[in-house]
């Protein structure tokens, strides 16, 4: 047998007689992953929908640095998060970090932007087509994105699994951050690298198995949703 077919079937047993470092390590990721979108929503949307409305001196300029924070390489990220919360750094008397709350944290600042350019676009063509009725009612400028927010939920839901599953499938400012402590920061992708180069394939097969289906069944319920697949396609394209 050769090694990736016996690799493949270890990985199958550790997944289908539920490991429990296996679980352990995947469960922490939901977790992590789940608390950074849940914060980058309660931004992201916010700023998106004021960002639609919004009209002062250098709003395109901040228009143009959120649209470039996309591409921001989550490393970068990381090395920020990692020199605000050192020993040294300004908020290092926190002593937050190597702990999941740094992780969270890292998560967090790379969907805001994610969530605020594709909600902003969201609202601009909402806005293009309802936004006359809700200002003749006498909606104000916030009020009216923020009902346009409400009004387009399911295509809300997919920018929000979009942003999720690039949260879960991060490694690189989780490992700058986290440590890749076994027990306490070890989450799928950093455990993937790890026993990867330790030549324990068969728990870093499991993990990518488990990640690739938790990202497909988030693709699965964004596809499945009325009109999900093309308003997230038209939302990247107008990002």
């Amino acid at each position: 047998m050769n090694t990736f077919a016996e690799s493949l079937q270890r990985a199958l047993h550790l997944i289908l007689d539920a490991d429990p470092e296996l679980w352990r390590i995947a469960l922490l990721s939901l977790r992590v992953s789940a608390t950074a979108c849940l914060i980058g929503a309660l931004v992201g949307l916010a700023l998106g929908a004021w960002l639609a409305v919004a009209r002062f001196p250098g709003h395109r300029g901040l228009v143009w640095a959120m649209n470039t924070l996309l591409a921001l390489p989550s490393v970068v990220v990381g090395l920020l998060v990692y020199l605000m919360l050192s020993r040294s750094g300004p908020l290092g008397s926190w002593g937050i970090l190597f702990t999941p709350t740094a992780m969270v944290i890292a998560q967090s600042i790379l969907v805001v932007p994610l969530i605020a350019a594709l909600s902003r676009r969201l609202v601009l063509s909402a806005l293009s087509e309802g936004g006359d009725q809700l200002r003749s009612l006498g909606a104000g400028p916030m009020l009216s994105a923020g009902l346009m927010l409400v009004h387009e939920r399911l295509a809300v839901l997919t920018i929000l699994l979009t942003a999720f599953g690039r949260a879960i499938a991060e490694v690189g400012a989780v490992m700058i951050v986290g440590g890749n402590i076994n027990g306490v920061t070890r989450v799928m992708t950093t455990s993937i690298a790890l026993e990867t180069s330790k030549g324990d394939l068969p728990l870093a097969l499991a993990l990518g198995l488990l990640l690739l289906a938790i990202v497909g069944v988030l693709n699965g319920l964004a596809g499945l949703l009325p009109g999900g697949g093309a308003q997230a396609t038209d939302a990247r394209a107008m990002a």
